[in-house]
């Protein structure tokens, strides 16, 4: 059985760090586009950062040059480094896995196939 596990939300002040995790199992990911979208109340579910197998990354402008993705194959599992955070960053966050490794609409949610279940991040001002 396929499982992403989110971890490492949480409450923290403007302006604060906190990285996110999320362990991949059931199956190796190594060759798959991973990424992070996150949904705020009453708003859609937003892209937030997607790396390929190479580990090139791409980043919503919103999070450009504060949050960093990297991944560690070997323990299956991707890394959301988020430094300078803001109140609009508040959001559940989500995992997701595609099984293309060639997806080139990496900000399309649609285009993933596979989901952890959330991990709440909270930024007070």
């Amino acid at each position: 059985q396929v499982q992403l596990v989110d971890s490492g939300g949480g409450l923290v002040q403007a302006g604060g760090s906190l990285r996110l995790s999320c362990a991949a199992s059931g199956r190796t990911f190594s060759g798959s586009v991973m990424g992070w979208f996150r949904q705020a109340p009453g708003k859609e579910r937003e892209f937030v950062a997607a790396i390929r197998w190479t580990s090139s990354t791409h980043y919503a402008d919103s999070v450009k040059g504060r949050f960093t993705l990297s991944r560690d194959n070997a323990k299956n599992t991707v890394y959301l480094q988020m430094n300078s955070l803001k109140p609009g960053d508040t959001a559940i966050y989500y995992c997701a896995a595609s099984l293309s490794s060639g997806l080139l609409e990496v900000g399309n949610r649609n285009k993933y196939n596979y989901w952890g279940q959330g991990t709440q991040v909270t930024v007070s001002s």
